[in-house]
């Protein structure tokens, strides 16, 4: 059976630029590939038939020598790309196999880069800070310098990596693809360009400075806005404040995290406050005004009901801490402490024990409590 021709055989006319007999073949090879026709007993041979014809086409010489004698330039010695009997060789079938593999799955993995290889230049890492502040500074907010270790573009060089600024050249071994190929059997496996690193370009006389890498190492002083209401966990993004790149790649950013410090007077929940205030057992008893300290740094003068127990909350509205990002402001609770008095004198403790003898109806929840406690244990004895 007489072979077909090889631009037929691709759908292409006589003649097609290199990049569209590219494109051509890649959706020839798309299409009759053996792992997408199970059904299809023909599918590998019209696919190396596919990549027969392109692996001649798509040399100059083989075409060249294709175009003017047909198939007959390739048999009886006259120099080939195939095996003998027209099939494509292990190692071009390989290779095909490895272009259709890109095509199929260079979008899912990421993608080849445009251009023939890796980036040159590859961005910064992302740093983080961890900020401590205090409560009150919390509550207002404030403006801090930060002292962060990071790594900014060397000066000597302007971020190339080469002594003077001189431009990298293409790494001779990859030609700037940033990757090499070799075969294993079957498989074309690639593997990052030993000699430049992935980059795809190589730096002959190095900044002495950065030793090549176009950064340096160094502590910078960033000036930092804390806004009112932030609490632990609150993350700030500092847009290209971080590493700087390689080879005059864009900086990273820098993640300062909050984390509030606790406070003597105050427990936060949210945007509320609390303050635990201990009260004399005459106060609670007779009622009066105390003093309770803000967040602010001012006071508020709270009443205390008579006969106030301890656990008793009271409310100043508006006295906590302010939303982060607006929102208004929390509240602040006055818990109240009944406080027992210790080291009595005698004289006190005498009027103490005159004071419980005259008291028996004044403590409604110590009667409540016992007259309970009785019932429960008749219950169990019953």
């Amino acid at each position: 059976m007489s072979k077909r021709d090889f631009y037929d055989v691709l759908g292409v006319a006589k003649g097609t630029p290199a990049d569209e007999l590219k494109k051509a073949y890649r959706r020839k090879a798309k299409e009759l590939h053996p792992d997408r026709n199970a059904d299809n007993p023909n599918a590998e041979a019209q696919f190396k038939e596919v990549n027969e014809a392109y692996d001649v086409l798509k040399d100059p010489d083989k075409k060249a020598a294709y175009d003017r004698y047909g198939h007959a330039a390739f048999e009886g010695g006259m120099g080939g790309g195939g095996r003998p009997g027209g099939g494509a060789g292990q190692g071009d079938f390989a290779s095909a196999f490895s272009d259709v593999f890109d095509d199929l799955f260079g979008d899912f993995m990421g993608g080849r880069q445009g251009g023939g290889g890796r980036q040159r230049a590859t961005r910064g890492s992302d740093l983080r800070y961890n900020l401590s502040v205090t409560l009150e500074e919390a509550y207002s907010g404030l403006q801090k310098t930060i002292n962060v270790p990071t790594s900014v573009s060397c000066g000597s060089c302007n971020g190339s990596g080469a002594e003077g600024g001189v431009e990298p050249t293409t790494c001779p071994t990859c030609s700037g693809m940033g990757k090499v190929r070799a075969q294993q059997g079957f498989f074309t496996v690639e593997r990052t360009c030993p000699t430049c690193g992935g980059l795809g370009q190589i730096i002959k006389n190095p900044c002495k400075a950065c030793g090549g890498a176009g950064r340096v190492e160094k502590d910078r002083a960033l000036s930092v806005n804390i806004p009112a209401g932030v609490e632990t966990g609150t993350r700030i993004r500092l847009s290209g404040e971080g590493e700087a790149g390689m080879r005059g790649g864009p900086p990273g950013d820098l993640y300062i995290f909050i984390e509030v410090d606790q406070h003597d007077l105050f427990e936060r929940d949210a945007t509320n406050l609390f303050c635990r205030v201990p009260v004399s057992m005459m106060a609670a008893s007779l009622g009066g005004d105390i003093e309770v300290p803000t967040i602010d740094g001012g006071r508020s003068r709270v009443k205390i009901p008579e006969g106030s127990q301890s656990g008793r909350q009271m409310r100043l509205r508006g006295k906590g801490m302010p939303a982060l990002r607006g929102g208004g402001q929390g509240d602040m609770f006055i818990e109240m402490a009944v406080e027992t008095p210790v080291n009595l004198t005698s004289r006190q403790k005498e009027l103490l024990r005159e004071f419980a003898e005259l008291s028996e109806d004044n403590n409604p929840e110590t009667k409540s409590f016992f007259s309970s406690v009785k019932s429960f244990w008749d219950s169990m004895k019953s």
